[in-house]
């Protein structure tokens, strides 16, 4: 087979891999953010950068129900793409000031610009292999 040719399971295989580690990583984010800085430490975060402290609280149901949605693969185009704003506001209130790389104090906006890329990337592939 040819670089050119497209191996669809390749791809289904592929996608599923990319559905199901970020769905996971979306939801122990979203769960981090239950669990342990709390709903209210969340909003006073938010609060903190200049947000609605209710943000927060969306914030959290987001990635805990987009991250159950994408490991499930259920809506994958759309809750990618509605997780890829996600990562580009996380990227410019809580990184941008910190500089490109993320190893920088506060971490930069460079990692979760480059999780947007893949959610778009995952929105195009569709979600892949059911299991």
């Amino acid at each position: 087979m040819s670089d050119t040719t497209v191996d669809t399971n390749s791809s289904d295989l592929a996608a599923l891999i990319l559905r199901v580690s970020t769905g996971g990583l979306f939801l122990i984010h979203g769960l981090t953010k239950l669990f342990v800085f709390t709903p209210a430490g969340t909003a006073g975060y938010f609060q903190s950068l200049g947000l609605p402290g209710a943000l927060g609280y969306l914030t959290m149901t987001v990635e805990i129900l987009g991250g159950l949605a994408l490991i499930l693969g259920a809506a994958t185009r759309a809750v990618s793409l509605v997780m890829a704003l996600v990562l580009l506001g996380a990227a410019w209130f809580g990184h941008v000031a910190n500089g490109f790389g993320f190893g920088n104090p506060g971490g930069g906006w460079e990692y979760p610009v480059f999780w947007a890329i893949v959610m778009v990337a995952l929105a195009a592939l569709g979600g892949g292999a059911s299991r």
